[in-house]
């Protein structure tokens, strides 16, 4: 088994990254997409979407970062993913996936799914810009609108020489609504022997391991759920070695909240720390209770000090978010 931790934009950054593979259990991390649109970009632009690249493509923790880019025209893709793996990616991801309507209208994400021979000559032309040694992974969901694409899709991506592919198993018009339909990434085995990643609705081991046995994966990727119960991957994994470990109580998580602040207080303009802090509870919240209770005390406090402040007194018996 592999645990990938999911590029959800605009939640899972370097910081997050940093932190959450500290807790162990995620073999691969995946960058929030570098929009490409036709020009090929600075790489200032890769290493603000990736730090880690200064430090070869890991997190502080030894997990290596893929890059992920997002665009419609297999020039630029490619052009951009010759510069990334040039910079030091241990890897390039494709992002088939995104749902938003503001990067569909675009051109990018998920809309590309209408088209299996653009997906096909986006993957061949990005697959042919990288080094041989440099892996390619595409992220996809079941289509667009339906699934009638599916097949067509992962036979174009395979076809295309990627390595391996990522299903969220969901289509753009589903979104992120319950359920995810694993048992439908397995039928994808009809047409390639790629490994498949399966992605979607994963909040417990036991959820991994029912995904695991609908969708015929092995490999699991984690989003939401790993932000809402931070030690997930660890558990997952515990769970299939046949152990039953105990998750984090809430008093771990709230150091875990507390170091995450630092992360961003040192990474990012001081007016805007608080606000990935805040985010990040509000996903805390769906599995820790106290979370509710800290994310209402500090909802309305910007300044760095104060909010660093009520995350010191957060443990303190008498406090109002204890």
């Amino acid at each position: 088994m592999r645990l990938m931790l999911a590029p959800m934009e605009g939640v899972i950054d370097h910081t997050m990254r940093e932190l959450l593979t500290g807790l162990g259990g995620i073999d691969r991390c995946v960058t929030e997409f570098l929009r490409v649109t036709e020009r090929l970009l600075p790489p200032r632009v890769f290493y603000r979407c990736c730090p880690e690249l200064a430090a070869g493509g890991k997190t502080v923790h030894g997990v290596p970062v893929y890059l992920q880019l997002l665009g419609g025209q297999p020039g630029p893709v490619a052009e951009n993913a010759a510069r990334g793996a040039e910079l030091g990616a241990p890897g390039i991801d494709l992002n088939f996936g995104c749902p938003a309507k503001t990067v569909n209208r675009s051109d990018g994400g998920a809309i590309v799914l209408r088209e299996p021979a653009r997906v096909y000559a986006i993957t061949a032309a990005v697959r042919a810009a990288l080094p041989v040694d440099v892996p390619l992974s595409v992220k996809i969901r079941l289509g667009f609108e339906d699934r009638s694409p599916f097949l067509d899709v992962v036979r174009a991506i395979s076809d295309a020489g990627a390595a391996e592919i990522v299903v969220h198993a969901r289509t753009r018009r589903d979104g992120y609504r319950p359920p995810a339909y694993w048992d439908d990434i397995a039928g994808a085995r009809e047409v390639t022997r790629l490994p498949l990643i399966a992605n979607g609705e994963i909040w417990s081991p036991g959820d991994a391991a029912r995904c695991q046995a609908a969708s015929g994966c092995d490999d699991l990727m984690l989003g939401r759920g790993a932000l809402c119960r931070p030690d997930l991957p660890r558990l997952v994994r515990g769970a299939a070695r046949g152990e039953d470990l105990a998750p984090l109580p809430w008093p771990a998580v709230l150091d875990l909240v507390r170091q995450f602040f630092a992360l961003t207080l040192a990474s990012y303009d001081a007016r805007h720390a608080g606000n990935p802090l805040k985010q990040w509870l509000v996903y805390l919240r769906a599995y820790y209770p106290q979370a509710a209770l800290l994310f209402e005390h500090l909802k309305r406090l910007r300044d760095p000090a104060e909010l660093e402040a009520a995350l010191a007194r957060a443990g303190d018996p008498g406090a109002a978010a204890a």
